[in-house]
């Protein structure tokens, strides 16, 4: 069975139908190409902002409110999302309405109106703080590695902004953006659910025919990796744990390690099996949960390894954690936890195709990237994957060099001298990793 079909009308707008005939709801969804890394460091947060005021109303639903009851009167509850490189809006509705829910779509992404924009910069400025302590510093790990692993590019920029450009933009500043990103060229219409192409395709061109508008700009290319002095970002905060996170700098999601980092995310940290779970929790007792989470831009990268541990297991944990990957370049996947990881992985994609939303996200994403991964090509994929194959990723890509890590919470002096000798001395090729320094006393 074809998984799903794709149509191009004559603006350049692509249209995608999943077919689900078993379902009973149906996913809309469309996403732009644009993202935080399309912004420069003056308009940091203007992709996100111009997201917001979206819900605001339209020419054709004068309030946030009007929309939101239309989208609620065929089942549905409009949501978005940005993130680095797409901005992404949907729905679930039921199917007999989901070329209403294109129309209502429509009119967000073609008519809207750009009221109560002060309103909603006193929301955004307040969803920013969320990443900030009492002091103003940033406290968001994820936020704080991005900036040393991409340093000087926008992704090294919260999607969300800062305060000073979120506070400078202007209403003609949002426009300009709609109008320059904000077009067919850019997009990409999927409906998910017991839907008929023709169907989709003719709802499509009703509601998104007439929109008209260039190809978007291209974002800035990530080049090479600069380095900063210090491989490790310190933020003082308070609280009963230390928030770490260490993480490598990869390749873009066309490297040919691609199959094998997400074999690799999932041996690291999917489900209490995983080897981080396994070691820092089960073994050592050292927290309550880790996890590893796999981000691949267009030509960039990275694996992230997050947890919370009390001050005085901080120095252990980040041992623990380079013993993992020390282990990973110096021995090969036995071959019944490389199955055992490849089997959870095909069920997890099998049990996708029961998900609307996910295989709306699916093969709306990988049309508007590039990087079109059917079920079948991933199964295929998998068959791929060997211990060897697996090794060598480790050895290319999991190395000092591309380590970099943020370290948030109550740690003391002498917890930061005993982390830091651990990352220094760590040479993964040498089993074990350095111990620490002496504890505090």
């Amino acid at each position: 069975m074809t998984e799903y079909y794709c149509d191009t009308l004559e603006n350049g707008l692509r249209i995608i139908s999943v077919p689900m005939p078993h379902h009973h709801s149906a996913e809309v969804l469309i996403y732009i190409g644009v993202g935080s890394r399309h912004e420069t460091p003056h308009k940091a947060g203007v992709s996100h902002f111009l997201e917001h005021m979206l819900f605001k109303g339209t020419a054709d639903y004068p309030s946030g409110l009007a929309l939101e009851r239309a989208f609620e009167a065929i089942g549905g509850s409009a949501n978005a999302a940005t993130d680095s490189e797409t901005t992404c809006f949907h729905s679930r509705v039921h199917p007999s309405h989901f070329a209403e829910a294109v129309g209502l779509f429509s009119s967000m992404l073609q008519r809207p109106l750009f009221r109560d924009m002060e309103m909603e910069r006193r929301v955004i400025l307040e969803e920013a703080m969320g990443d900030l302590n009492e002091s103003g510093r940033q406290i968001n790990s994820d936020n704080i590695v991005a900036a040393l692993l991409f340093p000087d590019h926008p992704l090294g920029q919260p999607t969300v902004g800062n305060r000073p450009a979120i506070e400078r933009l202007t209403p003609g500043q949002l426009r300009r953006h709609h109008a320059t990103y904000y077009t067919p060229r850019n997009a990409v219409l999927t409906v998910a659910g017991p839907v008929d192409h023709p169907r989709v395709v003719a709802a499509a061109r009703k509601y998104l025919g007439t929109w008209q508008g260039e190809a978007a700009p291209s974002a800035k290319k990530w080049t090479d990796f600069s380095g900063t002095a210090r491989p490790l970002r310190w933020v003082r905060d308070a609280g009963s744990q230390v928030s770490l996170q260490l993480a490598f700098l990869l390749p873009g999601r066309d490297s040919e390690h691609t199959v094998n980092l997400r074999v690799l995310r999932r041996l690291l940290g999917w489900g209490g099996m995983s080897r981080l779970m396994l070691r820092l929790r089960e073994e050592l007792g050292l927290t309550y949960a880790v996890d590893a989470a796999l981000a691949l831009y267009a030509d960039a990268g990275t694996l992230a390894v997050d947890l919370a541990v009390s001050t005085e297991n901080l120095a252990k944990a980040t041992r623990a954690i380079l013993e993992i990957f020390s282990e990973l370049h110096t021995t090969e996947v036995n071959g019944e936890e490389l199955q055992h990881v490849l089997n959870c992985y095909r069920c997890d994609l099998d049990y996708s195709r029961d998900q609307v939303d996910e295989m709306a996200l699916r093969y709306a994403w990988g049309e508007l990237t590039g990087c079109r991964r059917t079920i079948a090509d991933d199964l295929a994929g998998i068959d791929t994957v060997t211990a060897a194959g697996l090794r060598r990723t480790v050895n290319e890509l999991f190395t000092p060099g591309n380590l970099r890590g943020a370290v948030v919470g109550p740690y003391r002096t002498c917890d930061r001298k005993a982390v830091e000798a651990v990352i220094a001395g760590w040479q993964p090729a040498a089993n074990p990793v350095p111990p620490a320094s002496s504890p505090c006393i």
